[in-house]
């Protein structure tokens, strides 16, 4: 099969991730594959803030986030210990931003998966970084000036594995 429809069919969301760091060639890759996404218009809009797991602001995010939830103590931060975290902002002003930072972060993941990384994509702290800290979080963040959270990948060593899902062809397809 072809490597690429390979890494698409074997990948799944991970939620555990081993202690061994990423080198520095793997985390080049995975920026590379984001930056090499394909924009619309051809803007190219797309900032990818990375950070290794321990950086305090990842544990500010996710204090914000259990508040705005009500939650006192989840079993896992939102990026379930990853060694890196990426996050994606785009352009507040271009509509097609939201699509783009989807795009992005796909390659990303999908490039993880050729790799033999594990990944998950996050989407679960965009109250935390669109709500009243908005300001806050894109300084910390160092969004650029006019750039919005679109969304996050965390990306690491797998410690845990999951079957990819199944889906009923018949439901979500139609032949016109």
């Amino acid at each position: 099969m072809n490597a690429v429809l390979d890494a698409i069919e074997k990948r799944s969301s991970t939620r555990g991730y081993t202690d061994e760091t990423l080198t520095a060639e793997e985390l080049e890759a995975l920026i590379s594959a984001g930056l090499q996404a394909p924009t619309a218009a051809n803007k190219q809009e797309i900032h990818i803030s990375v950070m290794k797991g321990s950086n305090p602001v990842l544990a500010e995010i996710e204090a914000e986030k259990n508040k705005l939830a009500g939650i006192n103590t989840p079993p896992h931060n939102f990026y379930y210990e990853a060694p890196f975290v990426m996050i994606l902002s785009g352009d507040a002003g271009f509509p097609w931003s939201p699509v783009d930072a989807g795009i992005a972060v796909e390659n990303i993941a999908l490039a993880a998966e050729g790799l033999g990384l594990g990944s998950l994509i996050i989407g679960c702290i965009r109250d935390a970084l669109t709500g009243e800290k908005k300001d806050y979080f894109a300084k910390a963040l160092n969004f650029p000036e006019g750039y919005v959270y679109e969304v996050a990948v965390a990306v690491g060593h797998k410690a845990t594995s999951k079957t990819p899902h199944k889906y009923d062809r018949e439901k979500n397809v139609s032949l016109l």
